[in-house]
């Protein structure tokens, strides 16, 4: 994945769409950079007191439907200090 900008749409019927899918792009590209499975994830968010399955953690990821604190903790978790939003 590149540093540009995404382009968003939004639809009327889901105006959170294409966000839900930069969040999914932004926690996998994380995963792909630091080299984490969603095993790993899973003993790594463990410190942060969530418990969690790899499985669970890939499903949640891919339905998109994750709230922003599960997003935090996840980059915490993987020592992500910083993201480009726009």
């Amino acid at each position: 994945m590149n540093d540009m900008p995404l382009q968003r749409t939004a639809s009327k019927a889901e105006p959170y769409g294409s966000w839900e899918e930069t969040a999914r792009e932004l926690i996998v590209e994380k995963m792909y950079r630091k080299r984490v499975s969603y095993k790993q994830l899973a003993r790594r968010l463990e410190k942060f007191g969530i418990d969690e399955s790899a499985d669970q953690i890939n499903r949640k990821v891919n339905r998109k439907k994750f709230s922003a604190a599960f997003l935090l903790a996840c980059l915490a978790a993987m020592g992500i200090k910083s993201v480009r939003i726009v």
